[in-house]
């Protein structure tokens, strides 16, 4: 015990990754335990420029997510909240609602079991007929839709930034983590690519597309990859178009959403995102490929099992990727009058993907405990939305682990 005493601490928790689940996580604990000495290592020159900063910017309702789950919950939650914080902070965002539209017979089916779940999560839905779907869409149309007034759309980018001001927490950005030493009894000390070692009583993985890294560094062997998907978009020349948020019925059988449009805080309109194999954990394009990151991936017996599980899916989304006319027709499903040269390319996203060995795709959050650790191992879409609940969560563990009440 003398030896712990002796220690010089840079921080009580430190928190690796600056999107928006480990600025919340670092602004939760320091409102349930004020003192608590917080920093965070980013290793971009700014907070937020990944997953959080490159997706379609909507509060999601959480109807999707299977009842009693983290997503269900923290999702319904956190979307109120969410509104509240933009509110409060003066940020971007407006609660808009949104129409999921089924375009076939086959879908409808589904479309009834999302209205039953939107219920056993406490979300009100409203059920169209094809002829009220132009209530809310004049130019879109489908077999029936539902109506979920609980989605809006705002600036997570900016919601990050403020959590990254209240929580009083030291930010340290262009701090790429390379090495952790992790000793029982004593914390953690990590090694930075600028060669700064920082000492912490506890550390929080928040690493996102880097989280099954980190974790490995620290000592923990995880039980899971990321499999980076490449989320790709385009911009719809003609906005007027579309007046809020269309979704198509989404297939169970994949945590993707499908593509959809959505009229961002900006007033433009995003339709997107595929999902597509990324050859890099930051391959936001296919000329971006990284040799190490992408054996890491076909060295995981999972990716291939999905790759063998899902191979007709991973085609149609290909070719959506490699062919802006069949990205057109999906689109056009929706939005019958939408025209090629309607769709502009923007920004694509990556999303962090937990893959288990046998090749299952982890569906809800996924946090673990390890000894003076908390690894966020699984926390894509919905978790923008959901980042306060996520970060209080977190935090209660972290402070758990430091020993220190709070954080409920």
């Amino acid at each position: 015990m003398e030896r712990v005493r002796k220690i010089a601490y840079d921080c009580d928790v430190l928190v690796v990754g600056g999107g928006i689940v480990g600025l919340s996580t670092a602004y939760a604990i320091t409102r349930a335990a004020p003192g608590t000495r917080v920093t965070v290592l980013e290793k971009e020159a700014g907070p937020a420029r990944h997953q959080t900063g490159r997706n379609s910017g909507v509060i999601h309702s959480g109807i999707y997510y299977r009842p009693g789950s983290l997503k269900a919950r923290y999702a319904v939650r956190g979307a109120a909240e969410m509104v509240k914080f933009c509110a409060e902070y003066d940020i971007d965002h407006a609660v808009t609602g949104k129409l999921i539209v089924a375009t076939e017979r086959a879908e409808l089916p589904r479309l009834h079991a999302l209205v039953q779940r939107g219920r056993e999560n406490g979300i009100p839905v409203r059920e169209l007929g094809a002829a009220q779907i132009a209530e809310y869409e004049p130019e879109v149309r489908g077999l029936a839709a539902i109506h979920v007034g609980t989605t809006g759309i705002c600036d997570f980018v900016g919601v990050a930034r403020r959590l990254a001001e209240a929580s009083g927490a030291e930010i340290r950005y262009g701090a790429r983590v390379v090495r952790v030493d992790r000793r029982p009894e004593l914390g953690v000390a990590v090694l930075t690519a600028g060669g700064d070692v920082v000492r912490a009583r506890v550390l929080v993985n928040c690493a996102g597309l880097y989280c099954d890294e980190i974790a490995r560094l620290t000592g923990d062997e995880p039980g899971m990859r990321i499999v980076p998907f490449r989320g790709e978009y385009y911009t719809l020349a003609r906005p007027e178009l579309v007046r809020g948020l269309v979704y198509p019925v989404p297939d169970p059988a994949f945590p993707f959403l499908g593509v959809h449009l959505t009229r961002g805080i900006d007033g433009g309109v995003h339709i997107g995102p595929n999902a597509v194999p990324a050859l890099a954990r930051e391959g936001y394009g296919w000329g971006v490929v990284r040799p190490h990151e992408l054996a890491g991936t076909l060295g995981w017996p999972g990716s291939w099992r999905i790759a063998r599980r899902h191979w007709r899916y991973g085609a149609g989304e290909l070719r959506r990727s490699v062919s802006k006319g069949a990205f057109t027709a999906a689109v056009r499903r929706l939005l019958p009058v939408v025209e090629e040269g309607d769709l502009v390319p923007a920004a694509a996203g990556v999303r962090a993907q937990a893959v288990l060995r046998d090749g299952t795709l982890v569906d809800d959050f996924l946090i673990r405990e390890g000894a003076g650790a908390v690894h966020v191992l699984n926390a894509p879409s919905p978790a923008a939305t959901a980042a306060l609940p996520i970060g209080r969560e977190v935090a209660r563990r972290a402070l758990g682990v430091l020993g220190v009440s709070g954080g409920g």
